[in-house]
């Protein structure tokens, strides 16, 4: 597995979730839990992506730019996570917030996707995509660990 390949697994699940969460309605178990997966699968993502994915990108010359812009968005999405969870899940400006998440999150994984991935895969030869990918999913995996403990406890 590269690296690309291992980052759109976390994609598919980002995605589903984002539009499974505006499609919720009230302060319900299910909008709460939706919640918590998302914002627990966009925190373990971009842990390990900025750490094995954007970092050694911006080592190079041809992948500063991009990494920075990838990095202002993940900022954005950790806003718009901060906001959701200041407000209310029955309030209506909720809905709105998870919206302009979702939108954020369809937006930026497009951006990587049909444009990020194109540029760093010229910049990193094979090995270093092979090797990306097991210190991400290292990462992504242990941070997923502990979102599980904290989901139960």
């Amino acid at each position: 597995m590269n690296i690309f390949e291992a980052l759109r697994e976390s994609h598919e699940i980002q995605k589903k979730l984002a539009e499974q969460l505006t499609q919720t309605v009230g302060n319900t178990p299910e909008r709460k839990q939706l919640f918590i997966l998302l914002k627990n699968e966009l925190f373990a993502h971009a842990v390990a992506e900025d750490r094995y994915f954007y970092i050694p990108l911006m080592m190079t010359d041809s992948g500063l730019n991009i990494s920075r812009h990838a990095l202002a968005e993940h900022h954005l999405m950790d806003e718009l996570l901060e906001q959701l969870a200041e407000t209310d899940l029955s309030h209506s400006r909720w809905l709105i917030l998870a919206k302009k998440l979702s939108e954020t999150v369809h937006h930026h994984l497009q951006e990587e996707e049909r444009g990020f991935f194109q540029q760093a895969g010229k910049i990193f030869d094979d090995q270093q995509k092979q090797t990306l990918a097991k210190k991400y999913l290292t990462e992504y995996k242990k941070y997923k660990a502990k979102d599980k403990t904290s989901l139960t406890g």
